[in-house]
């Protein structure tokens, strides 16, 4: 299998290419810089997402594609709308241009990121946005499944929780997701035969977990690692930190803070 890894420069990307060495025909990244060191089976081409003409000359000859190119942070809706709304549209047209019928799209925790701390939800729940961010998401994934009902164009929508290399925070310990971990649900969303518009959560076996991934567990994923495992560093890292009332109350965190104006948040909930 030939895949395609849009972001295959930043932190998520070259992580995967870490764990997927020796596995796949070639693995070609494409970013707006190089994504050294290349192996054996990779190359890198490199241009800007929202380029329809460049995503295009990247998906050439590919079988599947991860896409996890974005503006990956909350940011004014400029930048967001030209890499993670009109870029998630130039992946899916570029895949049924060129016959490439799997896609593993790149969403995010944000994209449900105001359901309250203590709901626990699963993969059915209506999409919640905290922010700019997270509604690009909400937008990727009804792209995700306008291509697989419309064109065949199947897709994994992974909302990738806490990616970070070990988590930092006591949120982090709800949605922690080690390389190996997500690496493993990448392979599924590539390879597994059922695969129409499934949602799944990216997150590794945590104790404290808010959601409920039974979809991934049907689908053969079998989680490695646990965010418990580095409970001790990750809360000494949360005591040096400050929160507002939203940023504790809901599944986002800091984005659902961010410029909150909404009802008033009370210590007891």
């Amino acid at each position: 299998m030939k895949i395609l890894i849009t972001g295959g420069a930043g932190h998520v990307g070259r992580k995967l290419r870490g764990e997927f060495s020796g596995r796949f025909d070639l693995i070609r990244t494409f970013d707006r810089v190089d994504a050294p060191p290349l192996g054996p089976n990779e190359e890198s081409q490199t241009g800007d997402i929202s380029d329809m003409a460049a995503v295009e000359r990247a998906m050439q000859g590919m079988d599947a594609v991860i896409h996890l190119a974005a503006q990956p942070n909350e940011a004014p809706f400029e930048p967001i709308l030209q890499a993670n709304v009109i870029g998630t549209w130039n992946v899916y047209e570029a895949a049924r241009r060129h016959g490439v019928r799997r896609v593993v799209f790149g969403s995010s925790n944000h994209a449900v990121g105001f359901y309250p701390r203590a709901q626990r939800i699963d993969e059915t729940v209506p999409v919640k946005p905290d922010s700019r961010y997270g509604l690009s998401k909400c937008w990727g994934e009804a792209v995700a499944s306008l291509y697989a009902d419309k064109y065949g164009v199947t897709s994994m929508l992974l909302r990738i929780g806490n990616a970070a290399d070990t988590p930092g925070s006591a949120r982090a310990l709800a949605i922690w997701v080690s390389g190996r971990d997500l690496a493993q649900l990448c392979m599924i969303g590539l390879q597994h035969p059922d695969i129409h518009c499934n949602v799944v959560y990216g997150v590794s076996k945590n104790a404290a977990c808010w959601y409920d991934n039974s979809a991934a567990y049907r689908l053969g994923y079998q989680p490695q690692d646990r965010a418990e495992d580095h409970q001790d560093a990750a809360l000494a890292a949360e005591a040096g930190l400050a929160h507002e009332p939203a940023d504790l109350h809901f599944q986002g965190g800091p984005f659902c803070a961010m410029e909150y104006a909404g009802r008033p948040i009370t210590a007891a909930e």
